[in-house]
């Protein structure tokens, strides 16, 4: 099996997955317990807490949730709250998540006025135009880190000094969230000064259904869940204890070494990004060719994807087809993966119905080799020169 759909998902690492069962089976205790299992369940989650603040700047409050999305929930919703009395007016951008996009849609619903940053032919959002966008109405400006489906790094250190310098000089309070999901453990969050951020486990080999807020020391947000006050209030609920251990353990393996690990797979990607250029003809690449390793290389590509359009072809057949020899891939993100309609990310990037409909991601990890794309090539080209010698695409 050759996988490269890891911005679906990843494969847990194993010395996650055998923390998580021995906590499952021996010790199970609910946290909030006074007794002894109760009191080390605890200890689990104070330590998972510990491995992910170092992975942030120092200070900042951790929220543990049930992943990506309820993260980008709390984040959007629980700060609109906050500063209602302030103004209703949130940016973002046309290239979000469904975790944010649906989420708009509802402020809208509710009163809100939504700017929608347009993208360009890359899925790159100009600082620029959040520029002209703010007004002392704004108050929350939420923007991915890294694209899902073409891999942009987006320039999120540049709009939030934007932001910053806006409430120095209009004496505003507008926050600043970043859906850091495809970003955490393919660059470095240590130096990342966005007041909210929200990342979840499975995107770098740990469990799914957990993930987290990062809160900036000195933002505060009303709760998102009520009941028992767990996570100091923020998100009540008793926790998934196995859940938040696989979670911290995960985060202090994926960001280990990180560096070594980034350039091994920019490597892989850029080895793989030259052979379907070289052997492929009629292949547009979606995004940019160059690949980036930290936040500060915004408007490059983070090797953990690249996107292809094989023209004269239906992505979803080769993603089936593909399949057969124990690849696996993607046609865009797996979130919409069961709804009609073409990508809009690659709408926004100014693509047309026919280069979307053979559009292919290919999302990597720290695991994936050489040797593997070598066959993945051969299998691909053999796949392409078929179904356009057979037709298929009308």
């Amino acid at each position: 099996m050759i996988y490269l759909d890891n911005s679906a998902t990843t494969r847990q690492y194993d010395e996650v997955t055998d923390l998580m069962i021995r906590l499952q089976r021996e010790e199970f205790g609910n946290p909030s317990s006074l007794h002894s299992m109760g009191f080390e369940a605890g200890n689990y989650i104070f330590d998972a807490r510990e491995a992910l603040s170092r992975t942030f700047p120092r200070d900042g409050r951790i929220v543990f949730t049930s992943g990506g999305t309820e993260s980008d929930n709390m984040a959007i919703f629980s700060s609109c709250r906050k500063m209602r009395r302030r103004g209703k007016k949130v940016i973002t951008t046309q290239l979000e998540h469904p975790a944010v996009l649906e989420c708009m849609k509802r402020l809208q619903e509710d009163g809100y006025e939504i700017v929608y940053l347009a993208s360009d032919v890359n899925g790159y959002v100009e600082p620029q135009a959040l520029k002209a966008a703010l007004d002392e109405e704004t108050v929350l400006v939420s923007m991915m880190a890294v694209n899902n489906e073409v891999g942009t790094i987006e320039p999120v250190l540049p709009c939030y000094r934007i932001v910053q310098e806006f409430n120095r000089e209009h004496g505003t309070e507008i926050l600043f969230h970043t859906d850091g999901v495809q970003a955490f453990g393919k660059v470095e969050f240590n130096d990342a000064p966005f007041d909210l951020i929200s990342i979840s486990g499975h995107k770098f080999h740990g469990p799914k259904g957990v993930g987290a807020l990062y809160i900036r020391k000195g933002v505060h947000i009303p709760p998102f869940i009520l009941g028992g006050g767990q996570e100091d209030g923020f998100r009540s609920g008793t926790e998934n204890t196995p859940g938040i251990a696989g979670l911290g353990l995960a985060a202090q393996m994926a960001t280990e070494n990180i560096f070594e690990k980034q350039r091994k797979m920019a490597q892989v990607n850029d080895y793989f990004r030259k052979a379907v250029i070289d052997e492929i003809p009629d292949v547009q690449l979606n995004g940019f060719e160059e690949q980036g390793l930290e936040l500060q290389h915004y408007g490059t590509r983070c090797p953990s994807v690249i996107n292809f359009s094989f023209l004269g072809t239906r992505g979803e057949v080769l993603l089936h087809t593909l399949e057969q020899d124990g690849i696996f891939v993607s046609t865009g993100s797996a979130c919409a993966s069961h709804h009609t309609g073409d990508s809009h990310v690659l709408q926004a990037m100014s693509l047309g119905h026919k280069e979307i409909e053979c559009a292919i991601r290919f999302s990597f990890s720290e695991f994936n080799t050489m040797e593997e794309m070598d066959f993945v090539i051969d299998r691909l080209k053999n796949a392409v020169t078929r179904f356009r010698r057979l037709g298929s695409f009308r």
